[in-house]
């Protein structure tokens, strides 16, 4: 199963990202989870202590200047288009109860989509990550599906658009459905987070009639507390793991 998770800037991926793995791996599932959002702290929401921490692949310049025989920072050179990433997943990774954890980070860099070495370093693990690897395969990823190309949406078997009740967070929904169906991903799901009664679910229902729901998650004080605490999430929270059981039992029948 390979999933990318995306939505509005806090809007809940990354607390939905690391419920879905703790699930799956609860189930006896190898995961893989990809922390591709700059914005996120997906390694607290897995429980790993403080002190472990992954610098970004993307920030890796001896890395990268080895495998793509270019220097990062560099535009307008020669340098490798399909670098060697296949052993980076076991080499730059955290593991913890089943579930590992890399860090893939983005290319800050005046035009997302440039020809440079670390665009292109990012880009080719990505796609092995998607097309290359056997385990579950959850990708935590910014406002967008710029780390998606052509050849790995179709390895993509679901694309799982968070949304809160709200005109911003519907309005950036609808920009994700339509940059992805531009690169031909529209195996396209919901999920309803910080849900505070059934006017939300319908109000979501209502402004999002085209596309599926997989699932909605109830505001709890509790996920707010553990981010304030730096603890998973699911924690302490059963409910807010039942809710995700069910979005799994979706995905997986």
């Amino acid at each position: 199963m390979k999933l990318a998770v995306t939505g509005k800037g806090g809007v809940g991926k990354t607390t939905i990202v690391a419920g879905l793995a703790k699930v799956l791996a609860d189930r006896g599932r190898k995961v893989l989870v990809i922390d591709a959002d700059p914005a996120s702290n997906l390694a607290l929401a897995l429980g790993f202590p403080r002190e472990q921490r992954l610098t970004p692949i993307s920030e890796m310049k001896e890395l990268i200047e080895e495998r793509t025989e270019a220097k990062p920072g560099s535009m307008g050179s020669f340098f490798k288009l399909n670098p060697r990433v296949d052993d980076l997943p076991d080499k730059y990774s955290l593991e913890k109860d089943g579930i590992r954890l890399m860090v893939m980070g983005t290319v800050q860099k005046g035009g997302g989509g440039c020809v440079c070495p670390e665009n292109v370093m990012v880009r080719t693990l990505v796609a092995h990550l998607l097309l290359g690897r056997g385990e579950v395969v959850i990708l935590d990823m910014e406002a967008g599906v710029e780390h998606l190309g052509r050849a790995t949406a179709r390895a993509v078997d679901k694309l799982i658009v968070v949304v809160e009740p709200g005109q911003r967070s519907l309005e950036v929904a609808q920009k994700i459905r339509q940059l992805a169906g531009d690169i031909g991903l529209k195996n396209i799901g919901l999920v309803g987070n910080k849900i505070r009664g059934e006017g939300d679910r319908e109000f979501l229902r209502q402004r999002m009639a085209d596309l599926p729901f997989l699932g909605f998650i109830a505001y709890d004080p509790k996920i707010v507390e553990a981010d304030l605490t730096g603890t998973p999430p699911y924690e302490h929270n059963p409910e807010l793991q039942k809710s995700l059981g069910e979005i799994v039992d979706r995905l997986t029948t």
